[in-house]
């Protein structure tokens, strides 16, 4: 086996699959470690900045309660991305070294987007602007810390939020 290959960790049983994603992968704007690609996170972004107009907007709340958590594939399903067939194929061929860490800090993010809705919502109810500014911009600020930790696995970091990093990013 070559260096490249021991350093980017075949699947067990699929090296020769791994071998052909990562050829192709940097055409398709996928990282050639991982076979991850960053445009997934562009999901997370549109309720990032909704989520930050919220005080100023409180109208968007609605727009908030409506976004849905999408899983890595069926984003780039229902995405423009040139290289979208090639990083839903390759999916199942990201080491779990990566992907297994990715997961966990997108699930982080889902449930931290969820509460924030609902903080949201119950700040707009009192009609505490000043509480509603805060919690959002903190909410904005941490979502933004667990979507460092996914690009950051997307480009072959294996850590993962513990538990602990994410109560304290709750404020538990």
């Amino acid at each position: 086996m070559s260096d490249a290959t021991n350093s980017h960790d075949p699947p067990e049983g699929d090296s020769e699959k791994f071998l052909a994603f990562q050829k192709k992968a940097k055409a398709a704007n996928l990282n050639e470690q991982t076979l991850l690609a960053t445009d997934y996170l562009n999901h997370f972004n549109e309720i990032v900045m909704t989520i930050e107009m919220i005080p100023d907007m409180p109208e968007l709340l609605e727009e908030a309660r409506e976004w849905r958590p999408k899983s890595y594939q069926d984003h780039f399903r229902d995405s423009t991305f040139a290289g979208k067939d090639m990083a839903i194929e390759a999916y199942e061929y990201v080491p779990a070294r990566y992907r297994t860490p990715f997961e966990a800090n997108i699930a982080a993010i889902n449930r931290f987007i969820a509460m924030t809705v609902k903080n949201a919502e119950d700040a707009v109810a009192s009609g505490d602007n000043d509480r509603l500014r805060l919690l959002m911009t903190d909410a904005s600020h941490s979502i933004q810390k667990i979507m460092d930790m996914a690009s950051a696995n997307i480009h072959g970091s294996e850590h993962a939020l513990d538990q602990a990093e994410v109560d304290a990013l709750l404020g538990v």
